[in-house]
């Protein structure tokens, strides 16, 4: 096939270039040159050559057009195809088999009773890129390493599945418990890759769009990373990401490109399917994706592949000595390449060839059948098998390959290239003869017509099951497979939270640096200090984390070729290409893909590593909410760490940035522990447990489990106290410990409080003591979520064994005996304390940040909100009123003398600590 550079187009970046070459003798000295380069040095070297004379030409003001996209044609020539090392026809017989048995798995799902559905028409489109991977290129775990590392598209999981049966990795059992996970466990399949549902298949979870393409960017530079600082040898592992050209509208898609290719990252390869199809309608009707998706890529500096024509193609391209052909290709419309898909070879004689007469000419020794059967890129072994190796074996830059596809492809007329192809799920019974004439299989009508449609197993001991262990075999075992090879890692000594531990004295800090000074310890231990992996989205020197770049630097793979401006510092800024710190810039998207790569690391490398992510709280949760549901479900670990958190702590910075709700939205993500610690010593316990269950030995022999901590920090500066001798561990791991007693005061009463409300809680304390005679405790609430998440579990238990002596949650066994109303408050919403008002064994009312925040000072926004010292106060008093232990009046005299409804009239507090 002609490839485009065999050729001048018209018009290359707004520049024309059909120039007439004066002096043909020179062109082919400058182009034997080139040859030359690419034969002796290297392709990597001829690229160098190259962009230093495009950089010459534009600085003598030459104008050099920019190559952003080129004709639509394949980019690898048929002159420049490398030989086919399989045996075509029994790959064919493969396929054949792998598409009837993931359509035949969906249709059976969608029986009568069962009806759950699947997709089947994104394989159909993709089955052969998949194919050839799995046959020539993924590499299995077998050989001790990594392996590959391949995001599949998450709506072609059932070919994954129908491939996996062929190899007696899955039975019939499990493909008809497809989307069953429950009622058919243990056989049930989940509907996409999921590795928290199935662990020991699916490695990476990628069916919430856009969030594949990130990951796979980040994952390849995770292995860069890990090979660099001496972690493993991640050499020989590629990543390979299997995309749509409908998912690239994504913003997380393209969001991270030019990471990928600033860090030469050429060991990724993304494949996007261009089946021109979105779920419901074409992708670019009037435009042209392929060429879009070009521009965007070649801009990001992305080497860039296009499969758009199979074999069938050849012999016409090579006739179009005027480029009357390729003119036509590129001035075609994806919306009417959709059509001819649906149409007859007669309608793309008129239409397509018909409308010039040298068009009309090649096709004329043509039946209107082969016409019909002018194939896409997408489906041709032997031009997917070329682009894979020149993308594998391209060096300095990331590969993407633009393959042409026919969503539906082999299902039959009702099915390909329709835009409802998307959301149908059964094959009737003609659907069904003419998909087994397609795929020419050994199928009778009667087995057809008779209930349900059967799989099909060509036998285990058939030329294609064997031809396809060899293969796996050859390549390292079987794709995909989760494996974790990870070992329990020696945890630091009781010695190393010495120091957090031992409170902050008469210094005032904020738990964000109490957590950072711990980290500093935890990064010395040396058996575990190399694995921590610090994240932070630009702003290391906010959280006060700067000192840690003399020692542990940042990780850039060409090192630091400037001088720092701040050179002369202590702490000044260093680059290294063995750093210890991800720097990922204004993206907290990238973070959190850098987190959850260097979090299951355990998994895919067999290496664990221990990240650490700090960053604004508000910018978590609510901004990557989706990527920590990936997390989780990737079961990656690692320490997250909500900084500067709170609704009225981050003081001056307004609304965008006043998170009082990150607390609840992690309450949902049943993979997260997370916590809200007051004071230093309590972050010890909870680091330091979160260590062991993370990284230490299960009970059950297991390297760790598959949770990830979030702690929500502060940047208002406290003293903190040292931790007391009588410390209650097991209620700081728990959720909730009592801080402070009660001393002075006739009438009790109880104040849980959770991390910056603790010391507000301790001031009321004072104040009831002193001026109200009431005698209250201070709680410290370590975690809500972790209480009622322990809560409802007993609540479920009791529903399920009535018979069995009833559980009691341990808040309610925490809190009984003690005396009095409670009041709970926090720098969150209400709805944060409000999870354990059910369990809570008395009176109980919450007071909370709720509504939007803004700028003041944090007295006045605590005024504000009312959850300040004298508002709890008021609500101590305002509940042991309703209980009849004090007189309503004092409600009314309290208000007044702290001025609770006037603003201005509370104590500004403490300034600064942007850490």
């Amino acid at each position: 096939m002609a490839s485009g550079s065999d050729r001048n187009p018209i018009i290359i970046g707004g520049l024309p270039s059909q120039v007439p070459d004066f002096d043909p003798e020179e062109t082919q000295e400058w182009l034997d040159s080139l040859d030359a380069a690419v034969d002796q040095r290297g392709r990597e070297r001829a690229r160098y050559l190259m962009l230093r004379l495009i950089e010459r030409a534009r600085e003598k003001r030459v104008a050099v057009p920019e190559m952003r996209s080129t004709d639509y044609v394949n980019t690898i020539a048929t002159k420049d195809e490398p030989f086919f090392p399989g045996n075509e026809e029994i790959e064919r017989k493969i396929l054949n088999a792998t598409r009837w048995n993931a359509a035949v798995m969906v249709s059976r799902a969608q029986r009568p009773g069962i009806g759950v559905g699947g997709h089947i028409a994104t394989f159909a489109s993709s089955a052969s890129l998949y194919d050839v991977g799995f046959n020539h290129f993924f590499r299995g775990k077998d050989e001790g390493d990594g392996g590959d590392q391949i995001f599949f598209q998450g709506h072609a999981s059932p070919g994954i599945y129908a491939r996996a049966f062929l190899l007696d990795r899955l039975g019939e059992q499990q493909l008809d418990a497809f989307r069953q996970e429950k009622s058919k466990a243990p056989h049930g399949l989940s509907s996409y890759p999921h590795p928290r549902l199935m662990p020991d298949f699916w490695e990476f979870p990628t069916v919430s769009m856009g969030l594949g393409p990130l990951g796979a960017i980040f994952q390849a530079r995770m292995n860069r990373y890990m090979e660099a600082r001496g972690i493993a040898d991640t050499s020989k592992s590629h990543v390979w990401a299997f995309l749509g050209d409908g998912e690239m509208d994504e913003p997380e898609s393209l969001g991270q490109l030019t990471l990928a290719a600033r860090e030469g990252l050429d060991n990724l390869t993304f494949v996007v399917n261009c089946n021109l199809q979105r779920l419901d309608g074409p992708v670019r009707g009037n435009g042209k994706v392929i060429q879009e998706l070009e521009s965007v890529f070649r801009g990001a500096g992305w080497n860039v592949i296009k499969l758009v024509w199979d074999r069938t193609w050849d012999p016409l391209l090579a006739q179009d000595r005027d480029g009357v052909l390729v003119n036509k290709m590129n001035t075609t419309p994806d919306g009417q390449f959709q059509t001819y898909a649906t149409e007859t070879g007669a309608y793309i004689r008129d239409h397509f060839f018909g409308g010039d007469h040298r068009l009309r000419a090649m096709v004329e020794n043509m039946t209107d059948d082969q016409i019909l059967h002018l194939g896409r890129g997408g489906h041709d072994h032997r031009k997917i098998y070329a682009a894979y190796k020149a993308a594998h074996e391209h060096k300095g830059q990331p590969t993407v390959i633009l393959a042409k596809t026919i969503k539906g492809w082999t299902l039959g007329p009702n099915f390909e290239g329709r835009n409802a192809t998307h959301q149908m799920k059964k094959l009737t019974v003609a659907d069904l003869k003419g998909f087994r004439d397609r795929l020419h299989l050994p199928i009778s009508d009667k087995e057809l017509e008779s209930g349900l449609p059967p799989y099909y197993h060509p036998g285990r001991n058939s030329e294609e099951i064997q031809y396809m262990h060899d293969r796996r075999k050859g390549l390292g075992g079987y794709v995909p497979t989760r494996v974790v090879r990870a070992k329990p890692l020696p945890l630091p000594e009781d010695k190393t939270y010495a120091s957090v531990k031992k409170g902050s004295g008469q210094q005032s800090i904020a738990t964000t640096m109490a957590f950072v000074r711990l980290l500093k310890d935890l990064m010395r231990d040396k058996e575990i200090g190399k694995r921590f992996v610090l994240i932070a989205p630009d702003e290391y020197r906010t959280f006060g984390m700067d000192s840690f770049f003399p020692s542990a630097k940042i990780y850039n793979p060409l090192g630091q070729q400037y001088e720092a401006v701040d050179r002369d510092l202590l702490l000044a800024y260093k680059e290294s290409p063995t750093g210890q710190m991800l720097h990922d810039g204004i993206s907290e998207a990238g973070c959190t893909a850098s987190l959850i790569a260097a979090g299951s690391a355990y998994a895919t490398h067999g290496e664990p590593l221990i990240p650490v992510y700090v960053f604004y709280s508000m910018f978590g949760f609510q901004r990557t909410g989706d990527q920590f549901w990936q997390m989780a479900d990737q079961l990656a670990r690692g320490f997250v760490l909500g900084a500067t958190a709170g609704r009225t702590t981050l003081t001056g910075e307004g609304l965008q940035h006043a998170d009082g709700h990150s607390q609840l939205l992690a309450s949902t993500n049943p993979g997260c522990v997370a916590y809200d610690p007051a004071f230093g010593f309590e972050i010890a316990h909870i680091v330091k447990d979160g260590l062991r269950r993370m990284y230490g030995e299960t009970a059950d022999g297991r390297p760790g489990e598959d949770v990830f901590y979030y702690l929500t920090v502060y940047n208002e500066p406290i003293q903190h106290p040292a931790e007391p001798a009588d410390v209650d561990v097991e209620g700081i791991l728990k959720g909730i410990h009592r801080f402070k007693a009660g001393e002075a005061g006739s009438i009790p009463a109880q104040i849980i409080a959770s991390g910056v409300a603790v010391p507000w809680a301790v001031e009321a304390q004072r104040i009831l003591a002193s001026e109200w005679d009431v005698r209250a405790d201070v709680w410290s609430a370590t975690s809500w979520n972790e209480l009622r998440r322990e809560a409802v579990e007993v609540e479920r238990h009791n529903l399920l064994h009535p018979e069995e002596e009833q559980q009691v949650p341990y808040v309610t066994r925490k809190l009984s005996g003690a005396e009095g109303p409670f009041v709970a408050v926090s720098d969150w919403m209400r709805s944060v304390p409000d999870q354990i008002a059910r369990w809570v064994p008395g009176t109980y009312q919450s007071l909370g940040a709720d509504g939007f925040g803004f700028a003041d000072t944090r007295g006045a926004a605590r005024r504000y909100f009312h959850i300040d010292a004298q508002s709890i106060v008021v609500a101590v008093l305002t509940e042991l009123a309703r209980e009849g232990k004090v007189d309503r009046s004092v409600l009314k005299q309290a208000i007044d003398r702290y001025q609770l409804l006037d603003v201005s009239a509370a104590d500004p507090g403490a300034a600064g600590g942007d850490a």
